[in-house]
């Protein structure tokens, strides 16, 4: 992977609008100049494989997103995969049910794929993690869904949040499964020259 000179005067814009992934960048000591959520089409196309998918949509993301000559973009995607079923963001509360009780008592995939632009380069990585839910109740399902916390979440589910009780075990990259696998995006970013942990901001 190619690496470029740090360069203090670098500016990291996030192309999310995920609370998440902001919160996550504090920990690496980064508040990006800005925020530019890019609006693309993330439909699914027929036999998309979850893996294939992710790291689809990152790369429009951050292709989607203008920058100056003196900003770094970063973008991510992450989805749900039980088998080869990609499990996105759910439409309503009935949706979200369905995908929490496919994904009850069985292990699934959380993938997050990860895009860095700097000029014409791009630095490209995704990260898989193993999740197990273990056997949910109905009780369980519906006060889950009363807390409005599925909204918004791939799989219909947040592993920070209320779910974090239903998830026995994990394999993998905990950041990765929240959205934003911070091992490897501060790889992408020092190699695309941003300075980490406040040097720059």
């Amino acid at each position: 992977m190619t690496t470029l000179s740090p360069d203090p005067a670098l500016k990291l814009v996030l192309g999310s609008g995920s609370p998440r992934r902001l919160e996550l960048l504090a920990q690496l000591g980064i508040t990006p100049s800005d925020i530019r959520p890019p609006d693309i089409n993330e439909d699914v196309r027929k036999g998309e494989l979850p893996r294939d998918y992710v790291n689809r949509i990152a790369a429009e993301k951050v292709a989607a997103v203008d920058a100056a000559t003196d900003e770094v973009v970063l973008c991510a995607d992450t989805t749900v995969a039980l088998g080869r079923r990609i499990m996105g963001k759910p439409a309503d509360a009935g949706e979200a049910a369905q995908f929490l009780y496919a994904l009850s008592g069985r292990r699934h995939k959380v993938i997050t794929a990860l895009a860095v632009k700097r000029g014409a380069q791009v630095w490209h990585r995704d990260v898989q993690s193993t999740v197990a839910f273990k056997q949910l109740s109905d009780t369980e399902v519906n006060a889950y869904l009363a807390s409005d916390d599925w909204q918004g979440k791939a799989g219909g589910y947040a592993i920070q949040g209320p779910a974090g009780a239903f998830i026995p075990w994990i394999n993998g990259s905990y950041t990765g499964i929240v959205g934003l696998p911070l091992s490897e995006t501060a790889g992408l970013l020092t190699a695309a020259g941003v300075a980490l942990y406040g040097d720059s901001q």
